[in-house]
């Protein structure tokens, strides 16, 4: 059976390479896009136009995940892997609580990094339990890691990936019992535009990254486990 794969904020970075590792594996792939002023996933259409459909994505919008779903469920009867990929970072993280702080700029950042992937598994699920792996895999981060938080700042994003892994852990404990899965990644410090600008003193590139977490994520079973996995690009585990 084709294995076919939804990637949200596929236009670059990450989820552009990831997007571009599933079709040159052999996966037929449902593409979120954000902004269709990034022309790379125009050039992935052109190379790969019967395995690559193009959807038009803002999970941080009910309507707009409502429709992406539709379009999908039009042109597949299931789905073997959704990567989370989507998500958004404060311009404005250097804040401590001796200063103000921007509680509209952190609703946002709950809105697409916590609730985003909620929304698109919420409803997506039908087609994810028609699959092979139904497998869900999150890109989380360090950030999200309160045993290991090292930061007196950057309140929003941190708490906003603390949420992300705690519904990893819900969705997970649900989905082992239909048969499915969870993998959560700290996915490293790529050279990437995250912040508007290209963190080029970074570790990895984002293809190297990509390569990295798909390895890890076609030898999924090797996580299963009653709690979702939390791990990094060598498979190490970082705590929750």
């Amino acid at each position: 059976m084709e294995k076919i794969a939804f990637v949200t904020g596929a236009d670059r970075g990450l989820g552009f390479s990831l997007t571009r590792w599933l079709l040159e594996n052999e996966y037929r792939v449902f593409a979120g896009r954000y902004n269709k002023e990034w022309n790379l996933l125009d050039e992935l259409k052109t190379e790969y136009p019967e395995k690559i459909e193009l959807v038009t994505l803002d999970v941080g919008n009910d309507e707009s995940v409502k429709a992406a779903a539709v379009f999908i469920e039009e042109r597949t009867s299931y789905l073997d892997v959704i990567i989370n990929n989507a998500g958004i970072i404060d311009q404005a993280k250097d804040a401590t609580i001796l200063e103000e702080q921007d509680f509209e700029v952190m609703k946002q950042l709950f809105n697409v990094n916590s609730l985003g992937a909620l929304r698109v598994v919420n409803q997506l699920v039908d087609l994810l339990l028609k699959g092979n792996t139904k497998l869900v895999v999150n890109i989380s981060s360090e950030a999200g890691s309160i045993a290991k938080n090292h930061r007196t700042n950057w309140y929003g994003y941190c708490m906003s990936k603390a949420a992300l892994n705690m519904q990893s852990a819900i969705l997970h404990k649900h989905l082992v019992s239909l048969g499915g899965q969870v993998l959560v990644f700290h996915p490293g410090w790529m050279q990437t535009y995250m912040e508007g600008f290209f963190y080029k003193e970074a570790t990895y590139p984002p293809e190297v990254a990509a390569d990295k977490i798909m390895k890890l994520v076609q030898d999924h079973k090797r996580f299963m486990a009653e709690e979702p996995a939390f791990i990094d690009l060598e498979g190490e585990v970082w705590p929750w």
